[in-house]
């Protein structure tokens, strides 16, 4: 118990935290194609950190294994899951900013079920239970009253799915940060998370067909970017990635509920937005469901440990 209440768990604390404002600077840059957005924010962030990167990369010397898991972890956590998360906070005319949040808090889902297949974890038995309960709530936090409007139904089954699928990209990324974690500084993994990410994310930008959105940039959005870099972005992924190390990730995902809750309270009062009373009932119970599963996970690899 002592190790919780080292610095580990305030970094995590102070990451969620920012997190939950990133909505509100993500959201102003709605004019520009989500993949651009991810590209800009990846590239300024690389760029604040190329200096400590450069300086370090002689010291701190990758692996293969260490490159393959920082290419997965670009490619999931930021390209993939930067641009779902983008695309879902963009149609908020079909979906509210709080939900989109909530939704996030599916990732210690697919966190557990991806280390069970890749790294072969063991899954307490009450996990499927608890994580059936946290899906079913997820879909009564999505609809109100569990009803789909099928006038615009569509947008907010498609919403949805860009949140559900960001809250993957993160989740399944989350185990292999920990391994990349392992042996390396916590600033250097993020700074050649955000160099590769820019990179993959720059061939993206080509694939979808929107490089004529590069040269469009105003100061104003860039502006807007190095915002983000030094708030939601880079520096709170270095907090994060801190704290990770010092942190196990079942009391991690429960420090992280902090995120939603923030969004929901910020949704709110910011922007006057208050879901349906099923919603917030909803809420909670994907919140305790998110709870139980991480209590139950740890308590499997507490007894993993034990045997070994």
């Amino acid at each position: 118990m002592k190790k919780l209440f080292n610095y580990g768990p305030l970094l995590i604390i102070i990451a969620a935290s920012l997190w939950a404002f990133d909505g509100i600077i993500r959201r102003s840059l709605y004019v520009l194609p989500s993949i651009t957005i991810v590209f800009y924010e990846h590239l300024v962030g690389a760029a604040i950190l190329f200096p400590y990167l450069v300086i370090t990369i002689f010291k701190e010397k990758l692996t293969w294994r260490e490159f393959f898991l920082l290419i997965f972890i670009a490619a999931f956590s930021g390209v993939l899951g930067g641009l779902w998360f983008t695309t879902a906070l963009l149609k908020v005319n079909f979906i509210s900013f709080s939900v989109v949040y909530l939704l996030q808090k599916l990732q210690p889902v697919f966190t557990i079920t991806t280390a069970r297949m890749v790294l072969k974890e063991k899954v307490n038995r009450q996990f499927f239970k608890w994580a059936l309960l946290a899906l079913v709530a997820a879909y009564f936090v999505t609809f109100k009253n569990g009803i789909i409007n099928f006038a615009t139904g569509g947008g907010t089954i498609i919403a949805a799915l860009y949140a559900l699928g960001a809250a993957f990209a993160w989740g399944s990324s989350t185990a292999f940060s920990k391994l990349a974690l392992k042996n390396k500084p916590s600033t250097y993994i993020t700074a050649l998370r955000f160099f590769f990410t820019a990179v993959l994310a720059f061939g993206m930008v080509f694939a979808l067909g929107q490089s004529k959105s590069l040269p469009t940039i105003t100061f104003s959005e860039l502006a807007r970017f190095l915002l983000i870099a030094v708030s939601t972005g880079m520096v709170s992924v270095i907090i994060y990635y801190k704290g990770l190390k010092k942190v196990p990730a079942s009391v991690s995902t429960i420090l992280e509920l902090v995120y939603p809750m923030l969004a929901v309270l910020i949704d709110a009062t910011l922007y006057k937005t208050f879901l349906a009373p099923s919603q917030y009932l909803a809420a909670v119970i994907l919140l305790f469901a998110i709870y139980q599963i991480s209590k139950v996970q740890r308590y499997a690899m507490e007894e993993l440990s034990d045997k070994g």
